[in-house]
């Protein structure tokens, strides 16, 4: 336990970049998983085509393959962006879809004849997806997204594969500088990812709640 208090400081510097990692590629997944979850139900059909292939294809794609190509191949291509950036790009692509997709099965719980109603009285797409599926589907997909926000909690120890000294990352080199508090530290890097993910199913049963009394 010694071991543990005595580098609280280093793991707490590497649960901040954990946290970091989870609240801007989290936000920024959520912004365009709402984009792509939109053009999937969109009546353009060159828009339902392309977000159909993007969520298909970064969905069925392993995670690591995808910091893989942002950490590598990216700068082979002459584009100097530190590790950083590229490890919140390659964990908002691969979380976006899987949004999308919560999102969709949200839109596909909202009664068809509510839509066809708001159509008879003249709205249009826009209208109607702000003003009636939107604000349902919504409701409905809070635990998925929840889901998804608790997966790229997890999700985010992918990137101290790649030079991000993020928590497990953190709690593999004390442990590795520490052999006699091995399970000491990993008992201590788990508690913190348990503050994340207990904290995020507190948040969405609160929102829940406040959900059902709108209703």
């Amino acid at each position: 336990m010694q071991a543990v208090i005595d580098n609280l400081p280093l793991l707490l510097e590497g649960f901040g970049m954990t946290l970091l990692l989870l609240v801007v590629s989290g936000a920024a997944a959520l912004l365009i998983g709402v984009v792509a979850a939109v053009m999937r139900i969109s009546p353009v059909p060159s828009l339902r085509w392309v977000a159909t292939g993007y969520t298909e294809l970064l969905r069925n794609t392993p995670l690591t393959l995808v910091f893989a190509f942002c950490i590598f191949v990216v700068p082979s291509l002459g584009v100097r962006i530190d590790f950083l950036p590229l490890a919140l790009v390659a964990l908002t692509a691969y979380t976006s879809p899987f949004v999308a997709e919560a999102l969709r099965s949200g839109f596909n719980g909202v009664p068809v004849g509510q839509a066809e109603a708001a159509r008879s009285i003249g709205l249009g797409f826009g209208q109607i997806l702000r003003l009636v599926i939107l604000p349902q589907a919504l409701r409905m997909s809070v635990p998925p997204l929840i889901n998804v926000l608790i997966a790229l909690t997890k999700n985010t120890s992918v990137a101290g594969g790649f030079f991000i000294v993020e928590l497990v990352a953190t709690g593999r080199q004390l442990a590795n500088a520490n052999g006699n508090a091995v399970i000491e530290i990993l008992l201590a890097v788990a508690i913190l990812y348990l503050v994340i993910t207990v904290t995020l199913g507190l948040v969405a049963g609160r929102v829940e709640k406040g959900l059902r009394v709108l209703r």
